[in-house]
């Protein structure tokens, strides 16, 4: 299965008020300290970046009508800044599904890549989340 989430442009005014709560370092809230780092300019706080993803993945509707009950995270990398103005949309693929012998649901991974508008990847992450089965008792799965 593949899934791909709409467009979320990212503001100066959301890097600045996510990071003055969350993460709040010079190169997420100052402009010219910013622009003396290794990053070179005013850039999302990867945990924005983050927030952002799993607001689009909830969005695109993977888990169907099931909440996504998540056990853990693998492959976590943040590949780019995300800068003012950049429209991130989310891209993801199942890659694994594990049924569980003794109840009535499994785990699944599934790969998701986040992208801006010029098609460059600026963060993955790969969620295992626990899923209903299909065709088992109890089981609301469609």
């Amino acid at each position: 299965m593949r899934f791909r989430s709409r467009g979320k442009r990212i503001t100066r005014e959301d890097i600045k008020r996510f990071a003055s709560e969350f993460d709040p370092q010079p190169i997420h809230l100052d402009e010219a300290a910013a622009a003396l780092t290794p990053l070179k300019g005013l850039a999302a706080s990867g945990w924005h970046t983050a927030a952002i993803a799993m607001r689009l993945l909830v969005e695109v509707g993977a888990g169907g009508r099931h909440p996504l009950l998540g056990i853990g995270v693998d492959e976590l990398r943040w590949l780019a800044p995300v800068r003012p103005d950049d429209v991130l949309h989310l891209e993801g693929e199942v890659t694994e599904l594990i049924p569980s012998k003794t109840k009535p649901q499994g785990l699944v991974r599934t790969k998701w890549t986040a992208f801006n508008q010029r098609g460059e990847p600026v963060y993955t992450f790969t969620p295992i989340s626990v899923v209903p089965r299909r065709g088992m008792t109890g089981s609301t799965a469609e």
